[in-house]
């Protein structure tokens, strides 16, 4: 019988608290952050429901406070992922074989855990491992994975569009999983999309290998934990911690790999891409490769730009989270009428921003995730103010105690610096000054300069400067933003994705990203065959 669900209606944004003095979520949260440093974890993988602390124990460090130990995780290797294909074999007839209306129950309930007991769990647990702020996380952790999985229900309930039945016929239209595994690769910075990528093609009666970034692991830990609160069968989704190289070894070294579910850097993607293309010949069938990767992301100012707007979107765009988002702003465009009075209120946001520990809720800054991004980071730094053609700003770093890295705001000489072109993943912000004449000629400069193409905004008061800007932009950006920061996507307002170096543009949080995890099947069934081989025209008269 085939399974056609029908549509459900389309929910709300899940609300974003305030954590405001005396609030109650603030009392949970608080309650919460002190529970969990109260502890260490020791996080299993989990395979076909079974816990096992296979493989060379690691450590999950607040990055803000890097002496603390907040769980300690083992990295599983090529053994621990064979033994989650395997599992994932045998629940996929099961899975599969569960009506969408079943798959969809589970999701809602972990929607519906994490909006209400798990929230204050999850964010805290999102806080220590990641170093985001309150408000950073609760965006994060609660609303935005909430989002996912109730829309993905939404959306999922849409996708079989039903085609035309003549008379004497009826034909349909059913959606089967893929047939073999999905890998889901999620990174360390939203907890939301660590959750969505193995939750999205299991909601469509897939079978999943989800390998968590090494540093998201407490986050990871507690998302898995709400999914088995949810009631999702054993070996529908298996964990698998450590070394991302070796489980997508294992995972791409076997036939029934369906698809690879990815966000990341564009270097890895590419290296994934490229390990599916030779081995294609090997494979049950061709694997759905979905991709969302870096961003080089801009904000170019129109001179009828309002100044003071323009700076708090560069702040907010460049800083929140310490600039660990693939969306951040990081190459501005400024037009040399604002730019004086635009750099002095940079300037003064940026010396208002308080660093440090997230559990202090006064600050808004933490700590970047490790030690190995901020030494890259700082090097960057050296590199830049050892430049003549570069002029270097903002607040100090240090990684004594956290990996703080103050806010820094550069302005470049050079539009083609290498500071506008690769992506530094860190609180950086490039300004280059134009002349306010050449605005037509520093979008062709936007969008030629960078490879990559996830969001960008233009900020400008004149219509016409706006129309010529999309128009120029448009395939500069998968994600544009008009008199915005280029950060803050929300599930089923904005998709988000990006082409060119930034991904497969599948916009994650839509249908466009579930039709991927699905393989329709069209039933025709007549009524009433035919019981004659001849046609009429065959005959004589």
């Amino acid at each position: 019988m085939l399974d056609i669900p029908l549509p459900l209606p389309c929910p709300p944004n899940e609300p974003i608290l305030s954590y405001a003095p005396k609030t109650r979520e603030r009392e949970e949260l608080k309650a919460a952050l002190t529970a969990m440093r109260g502890e260490v974890v020791d996080v299993p993988h989990v395979v076909g429901g079974v816990e096992s602390r296979d493989g060379a124990p690691f450590d999950v460090r607040e990055p803000h406070a890097h002496a603390r130990v907040r769980a300690v995780c083992h990295d599983g290797g090529e053994a621990v992922a064979e033994r989650a294909i395997a599992a994932a074999g045998r629940a996929a007839p099961g899975w599969a074989g569960a009506s969408f209306e079943e798959r969809a129950r589970v999701f809602l309930r972990a929607a519906d855990l994490l909006a209400g007991p798990w929230r204050a769990r999850l964010n805290a647990a999102t806080m220590l491992g990641q170093s985001k702020t309150a408000f950073q996380a609760e965006i994060d952790a609660a609303c935005e994975l909430v989002d996912f999985l109730r829309f993905n229900v939404h959306f999922a309930s849409r996708l079989a569009e039903q085609p035309i039945s003549p008379p004497g016929v009826r034909n349909a239209v059913e959606l089967r999983p893929l047939e073999g595994f999905v890998l889901a690769l999620t990174p360390f910075n939203f907890t939301a999309i660590a959750g969505n990528l193995p939750a999205a093609p299991a909601l469509l009666g897939n079978v999943v290998v989800w390998k968590p970034a090494e540093a998201q692991g407490l986050a990871a830990y507690h998302t898995m934990r709400l999914f088995e609160a949810a009631g999702l069968p054993p070996g529908v989704i298996n964990v698998v911690y450590g070394d991302g190289a070796k489980v997508t070894r294992a995972c791409l070294a076997s036939p029934d790999l369906a698809g690879v579910h990815f966000t990341g850097s564009t270097a890895v993607f590419r290296a994934i891409l490229a390990g599916v293309g030779e081995r294609i010949g090997t494979y049950r069938s061709y694997p759905r490769v979905v991709g969302e990767t870096g961003g080089k992301d801009f904000v170019v100012a129109h001179p009828s730009a309002d100044a003071s707007a323009l700076a708090v979107a560069l702040v907010r765009g460049a800083f929140e989270f310490q600039g660990q988002k693939c969306s951040a702003a990081s190459r501005a465009y400024v037009p040399r009428s604002l730019w004086a009075r635009v750099r002095d209120e940079v300037a003064a946001h940026v010396d208002a921003i308080a660093i440090g520990d997230v559990t202090d809720f006064r600050n808004f800054m933490g700590a970047v995730i490790h030690e190995r991004s901020y030494d890259r980071l700082h090097g960057w730094l050296e590199r830049l103010r050892a430049d003549s053609g570069c002029r270097v700003s903002g607040k100090p770093w240090s990684k004594a105690e956290g990996y703080f890295a103050g806010p820094t705001v550069v302005e470049v000489d050079d539009p083609r610096h290498a500071l506008f072109q690769e992506e530094l993943f860190g609180p950086v912000l490039g300004v280059y000054v134009y002349d306010d004449a050449r605005f037509d000629e520093v979008l062709g400069l936007v969008d030629t300069t960078s490879p990559y193409a996830l969001t960008g905004s233009i900020f400008a008061t004149d219509r016409a400067a706006i129309a010529r800007a999309a128009h120029a932009l448009r395939q500069a950006a998968g994600n544009f933003y008009v008199n915005d920061k280029p950060t803050g996507a929300v599930v089923g307002q904005q998709p988000f994705g990006g082409a060119r170096a930034s991904g497969t543009n599948d916009k994650a949080g839509s249908a466009y990203n579930l039709l991927r995890w699905a393989s329709p099947r069209v039933v025709k069934e007549t009524f009433v065959p035919p019981t004659e081989v001849g046609y009429p025209f065959m005959r004589e008269a």
